[in-house]
C-alpha cells in the first residue's frame, strides 16, 4: 500500500514539474518573440526599459515582501511552539476554544514548518508582486520627474509634484498598508484559534509573546497611517465634497487639520504601542487604539459635517467665492480652455452667396454622412465577400490645384468572411495576406441615382484627378487582426481581375525572419500553430507578419498612452497610404480641476500623434505638445522614441486633423467653464448645452463636425473642427466652438458668441420646421410609406461672413436593398426653407441665380463618359438612344417604386427627349399628345419656401 501511494505521491510531482516546465518555456518563448517583434520595428531599446523596469520592481516587491510574511510567519511559529511547550506544564483544568486546532500546531511547529512557511511566503510575495508590477511606469516617472511650472494655491506646490511624486507616493502607500493588514489578518487568526477562555476574563490584560508580536504590527500601520493622513492632505486638492471640485472652505480649515491632528495622534498612538510592551500593560494598548478611533470620527466626520452646515451654508458664496475661482482657473488651464479666444459673431442676413470667398466653402459642405456612405460603399465598391470597409474618415486634401474635403475607407483583408470551404490554413495564412485600394470620394458630389462621385475607385485602382495611390496593398489596419506568412512559395492573392487572380510578393523586410528551423519551432509554439513546422511552403526567404492590427501594434511599443478611438487614413503626395493616430496623456491629479470621466480624470493633453506605413507597418511617434510634462516625462524615460512634430514629413503633416475625442471633453467642460464670473458660476446663470438634432430617425446629440471654411476676419479657407452651443433649457443657438487645424493655427480653439439679444435658429429648431413644413413633411411622409424609408443626415450649421447656413442631407433607403441614396438637400437661412435636388438647387431657391463661378454643380453622372441625349452621335447612335432610353426608362421604374416622384418626372422627361431624337433619327413625325393626358412633372410641383 504504502509502495503504491508513494508511486502516486511521484506522479503527482512529476506532473508537476512538467507543468512548470511547461510554463517557463512559454513565458521563455512569449518574451523571445516579443523580442524578435520589437527588434523588427526598431524600438528594442523601449522593450527593454519596460521589461527591465517590470522586473526590477516585481523582484524589489517581492523581496520586501517575501521577508515581510516570512519573518512574521516564523515568530508566529515560534509564539504557537512555545505556547504548546506551556500546555504541558499548565494545569489541565485550561480550556482552549479550539482544541481541535491541533493540526495547525503541528503545521507550525513540525520538522518541514519552515520549508512551508517558505513556500507559503513565497506564494503571497509572487501575487503582490505580479499585481505591483503593473505600477513600474508610477516608478519611472517619479525617477524621471520634472517640473509643470505651475504651482497650486494651496500648498504652492510644483503640479509636477502630484503628477509624479503623489503618484508615486501612493502606490508605495498602498503596497505598504495592504502588505501590513494581510500580516495582520493572517497571524491574528493563527493566534486566535489558539487562545483559551482566560484571553476573555483577564488575560487580554496580560503580557505575552503574541500580544506583543501583534502590538508591534499594529504600531506600524498606526505610524504608516500618520504618512497616509500626510498624503491625505494633499488629496484634499481633488476633493468631491464641495460645490466645486477641489479644496473647499470645509476642506480646508476643518479636514486640513483634522489630517494634521490625527497625524500626530497616530504617531503618538504607535509610540505608545511600543512603550506599553516594554512596560507590559497591554489594557493602555487597546485605550490608545480605542481613544485614536474615536477622535477619527469626530475630526473626520462629525466636524466637518457641522462647520459645513452652521458656518458655510448660511453664507455659501461669500465663503467659496475663492475657491469657486480657483475651479474656475484650474479648470480651464487643465484642458487648455485659458487659451480659448472668444469672439463676437453679429449676425445679419445679407450674405452674398456669389462672393468669392465662399467658394471652398460652398464647394466643401458635406453631403455625405459617415455611416450610410460606409453602406453605400460596401454595397459598390466592396466587390468581394472577404473584403471590408471598417470605417469611412474625413480629411482635406489639395486635389487638382483646390481645396477640398474628400471622405475615404480602406479596403481591408477579413478572412472571416472568406467562404467556408476556402478557410484553410494556407488561404488563411499565406494566401489571403492583405487588403487592396482606397475608395475617396468630394464630400459634396453626388453621381447618378443618388450615389457618390468617386476621385479612387475600383480594382485596380481607377483615379479621376490627381489624387491617386500608388501602393495600394493593406498589410496593417483597423481589421487585420491575425498574423500572415509572407515571401513563402505559395504566391499571395493581390486582387481579383474578373474570373482570374492577380498574385503579387511581399516586398519589405518588416516581418521576423523564419531563417531557420529554431525560429519556426518558436513561433509554432508561441502562436500554437504546429501547421507552421508541418508547410513545404516556407522558406528561410519567408516572414511572419504579427501585431497586424495598428492600434494594438502602436500599443504594444506605448502601453501607457491613452489611444483615440479612431485611426484614420491618409494618402501622401507621393501615393503611399498611412494610418494616423492620436494619443493622449492624462492624469487624475490637477487640482482644482473638473473631472471628465468617471475615472476622476482632470487633466488630457493631445501630446503624441502616431504614423504607422500601411504597407510596411513602420510607426513613427511624434511629440504634438511639447509642453505637457508628463510627455516630457516619458521622452526622458524612452529617449530617441518621441521626435519632434517638426520631423513630420510634409505631406503627412498637413493631414494632422484636431481630434474629436479631446475636442468633445473640451467642448463639454466649456459648456460650464466659459462663465469667468465667480457669481454667475455659483449661481449657473449661463449654462451651455450641445443641441441635439434628427439622425436617421432618431433625436441625438449633435457630434462634432469637420468644416472646411473661411473663418471671420481670416483672409483663407482652413480646416476645423465645429460644434454650436445652445442655452439650457432653449433650443436657439448662443455659441460656436472650433479648432483650428492648418499650418500654425493648429491647436487654436475659437468661440464665437451670438448677440443675446437676438434668436438665432438652434439645430432643433430647424429640424422643426422641417417637420412642420407642409411641403416637405408631406414628401416625407411619402416616402416613408412605400417600401423605402428616409434617412436624414447631419444638420450642418455652417458659418458665412456673419450669417448661418443650415444644411441636412436626405437619403432614400429601399428595404429591399439597404442602400442608401442621397436623394434631397435640405437648406435653411434666415426664415427661408428648401429642400431639393441638389445643393446647387436648393441655394438657388434661397439666394436666387447664382454665379457659376462660385459655386459648381453637383454632378449628375458618374463618368464623363457617361451616355446622354446630349454627346451620342455617329454610325451607332440609334443602338445607343435604345440604350438610353432603356436606362431612363429603367429609372423611372424604380423611382415610382420608391416614392421619389420628382425623380420619376425627370426620368420620364429624360426618356421624352430621347423618344424625340429617335423619331427625328428615322423620319418620322413626333405624336403629339392630348392636352389632357399629358403627364405633370414633379418639376411643376410647388417648392417649399
Amino acid at each position: 500500500m504504502m509502495a503504491k501511494k508513494g508511486k502516486k505521491i511521484s506522479g503527482a510531482v512529476k506532473l508537476a514539474v512538467v507543468l512548470a516546465l511547461l510554463v517557463i518555456i512559454s513565458l521563455i518563448t512569449n518574451f523571445y518573440t516579443d523580442w524578435l517583434w520589437f527588434q523588427s520595428v526598431n524600438y528594442q531599446r523601449a522593450f527593454i526599459t519596460i521589461l527591465t523596469s517590470k522586473i526590477l520592481l516585481h523582484v524589489a516587491v517581492f523581496i520586501f515582501a517575501f521577508l515581510l510574511f516570512f519573518l512574521n510567519l516564523l515568530v508566529t511559529s515560534y509564539t504557537v511552539r512555545m505556547q504548546r511547550l506551556r500546555e504541558h506544564s499548565e494545569p489541565s483544568d485550561i480550556f482552549y476554544l479550539f482544541p481541535e486546532s491541533s493540526n495547525l500546531k503541528k503545521f507550525l511547529t513540525g520538522a518541514n514548518s519552515k520549508w512551508i512557511l517558505l513556500i507559503v511566503s513565497a506564494f503571497v510575495a509572487f501575487i503582490l508582486s505580479s499585481i505591483s508590477s503593473d505600477n513600474w511606469i508610477v516608478v519611472q516617472q517619479y525617477i524621471h520627474r520634472v517640473s509643470a511650472e505651475v504651482v497650486d494655491p494651496v500648498f504652492y506646490k510644483d503640479l509636477g509634484f502630484y503628477f509624479f511624486n503623489l503618484e508615486f507616493y501612493q502606490m508605495v502607500y498602498s503596497l505598504l498598508m495592504s502588505s501590513l493588514i494581510f500580516v495582520v489578518v493572517v497571524t491574528g487568526i493563527i493566534y486566535f484559534i489558539n487562545i483559551s477562555a482566560s484571553f476573555f476574563n483577564a488575560g487580554w490584560k496580560n503580557f505575552s509573546l503574541a500580544k506583543a508580536h501583534m502590538a508591534i504590527l499594529f504600531a506600524l500601520i498606526f505610524a504608516l497611517k500618520a504618512w497616509g493622513f500626510h498624503l491625505s492632505t494633499f488629496k484634499l486638492l481633488f476633493s468631491t465634497n464641495g460645490i466645486v471640485f477641489g479644496a473647499t472652505y470645509t476642506d480646508i480649515n476643518a479636514r486640513l487639520f483634522a489630517y494634521k491632528v490625527l497625524l500626530v495622534v497616530s504617531l503618538v498612538v504607535a509610540l505608545l504601542i511600543i512603550v506599553e510592551i516594554f512596560i507590559r500593560k497591554m489594557q493602555w494598548v487597546f485605550i490608545a487604539i480605542g481613544t485614536w478611533v474615536v477622535l477619527a470620527v469626530i475630526l473626520q466626520g462629525v466636524y466637518p459635517s457641522i462647520m459645513q452646515k452652521f458656518m458655510v451654508q448660511p453664507n455659501q458664496f461669500n465663503k467659496e467665492r475663492a475657491n469657486i475661482e480657483r475651479a474656475i482657473q484650474y479648470t480651464r488651464q487643465a484642458y487648455n480652455l485659458d487659451m480659448v479666444d472668444n469672439k463676437d459673431f453679429p449676425i445679419t442676413y445679407d450674405l452674398n452667396i456669389n462672393d468669392p470667398i465662399h467658394e471652398t466653402t460652398v464647394k466643401n459642405i458635406r453631403l455625405w454622412d459617415w455611416s450610410p456612405l460606409k453602406t453605400t460603399y460596401q454595397n459598390l465598391q466592396q466587390l468581394r465577400t472577404y473584403y471590408v470597409f471598417e470605417d469611412v474618415d474625413v480629411d482635406r486634401y489639395t486635389v487638382d490645384g483646390q481645396y477640398r474635403q474628400v471622405m475615404l475607407s480602406v479596403r481591408e483583408m477579413d478572412q472571416e468572411a472568406l467562404p467556408s470551404q476556402a478557410k484553410d490554413w494556407i488561404n488563411q495564412k499565406l494566401m489571403y495576406t492583405h487588403g487592396y485600394g482606397v475608395i475617396a470620394s468630394p464630400v459634396n458630389e453626388v453621381g447618378t441615382e443618388g450615389f457618390p462621385n468617386f476621385f479612387m475607385r475600383d480594382i485596380p485602382p481607377r483615379f479621376t484627378s490627381d489624387l491617386v495611390l500608388n501602393q495600394p496593398k493593406i498589410y496593417f489596419g483597423e481589421r487585420t487582426n491575425s498574423y500572415v506568412i509572407v515571401n513563402t512559395k505559395q504566391e499571395e492573392f493581390d486582387y481579383p481581375q474578373g474570373e482570374l487572380n492577380v498574385s503579387t510578393t511581399y516586398n519589405a523586410r518588416s516581418g521576423l525572419s523564419l531563417n531557420s528551423w529554431g525560429k519556426r519551432l518558436l513561433f509554432a509554439w508561441t502562436l500554437r500553430d504546429y501547421k507552421m513546422l508541418l508547410s513545404s511552403d516556407i522558406t528561410n526567404e519567408s516572414q511572419i507578419l504579427l501585431n497586424r492590427n495598428i492600434r494594438e501594434r502602436i500599443s504594444m511599443v506605448a502601453p501607457y498612452l491613452i489611444y483615440d478611438s479612431d485611426p484614420y487614413a491618409v494618402i501622401t503626395p507621393e501615393g503611399e497610404l498611412y494610418w494616423m493616430l492620436d494619443a493622449y496623456t492624462t492624469s487624475d491629479k490637477y487640482p482644482y480641476s473638473q473631472p471628465y470621466n468617471a475615472l476622476g480624470d482632470n487633466y488630457i493633453r493631445n501630446s503624441v500623434k502616431i504614423t504607422c506605413n500601411a504597407y510596411n507597418g513602420e510607426m513613427i511617434f511624434y511629440i504634438a505638445d511639447a509642453k505637457d510634462p508628463i510627455i516630457q516625462s516619458f521622452s526622458k524615460i524612452f529617449p530617441g522614441l518621441y521626435k519632434p512634430l517638426s520631423d513630420m514629413p510634409e505631406g503627412l503633416k498637413q493631414h494632422i486633423r484636431y481630434p474629436e475625442g479631446i475636442f468633445s471633453i473640451q467642448a463639454d467642460i466649456y459648456r460650464t467653464f466659459h462663465m469667468t464670473d465667480p457669481t454667475a458660476f455659483y449661481n449657473k446663470e449661463d449654462i451651455w448645452v450641445v443641441p441635439r438634432e434628427i439622425v436617421g430617425s432618431e433625436t441625438t446629440q449633435v457630434q462634432p463636425y469637420y468644416l472646411l471654411m473661411q473663418l471671420p476676419e481670416e483672409t483663407k479657407p482652413e480646416y476645423t473642427l465645429m460644434l454650436p452651443y445652445s442655452p439650457n433649457m432653449r433650443l436657439n443657438m448662443i455659441a460656436w466652438m472650433c479648432a483650428r487645424m492648418d499650418g500654425d493655427n493648429y491647436g487654436k480653439i475659437l468661440v464665437y458668441n451670438f448677440p443675446k439679444q437676438e434668436t438665432i435658429y438652434g439645430p432643433e429648431q430647424i429640424e422643426s420646421r422641417v417637420n412642420q413644413d407642409t411641403v416637405i413633411s408631406q414628401q416625407l411622409s411619402l416616402w416613408n410609406q412605400q417600401g423605402s424609408k428616409v434617412y436624414r443626415g447631419n444638420l450642418l450649421v455652417i458659418p458665412m461672413d456673419t450669417s448661418l447656413l443650415y444644411v441636412e442631407p436626405l437619403y432614400l433607403i429601399a428595404e429591399s436593398s439597404n442602400l442608401p441614396e442621397l436623394k434631397r438637400v435640405i437648406a435653411a437661412y434666415g426664415n427661408k426653407i428648401v429642400m431639393e435636388p441638389t445643393l446647387d438647387a436648393a441655394l438657388k431657391a434661397i439666394f436666387g441665380n447664382l454665379d457659376s463661378t462660385s459655386i459648381k454643380p453637383i454632378s449628375t453622372e458618374n463618368d464623363a463618359g457617361a451616355l446622354s441625349p446630349n454627346n451620342i452621335s455617329g454610325q451607332n447612335s440609334i443602338e445607343q438612344l435604345i440604350q438610353l432610353a432603356r436606362e431612363y426608362y429603367d429609372k423611372a421604374d424604380r423611382s415610382i417604386k420608391e416614392g421619389d416622384w420628382q425623380a420619376y418626372g425627370e426620368n420620364l422627361t429624360n426618356l421624352n427627349n430621347v423618344l424625340l431624337q429617335l423619331e427625328q433619327l428615322s423620319g418620322l413625325k413626333p405624336v403629339q399628345q392630348a392636352p389632357g393626358n399629358q403627364t405633370e412633372s414633379p418639376d411643376n410641383l410647388p417648392q417649399s419656401q
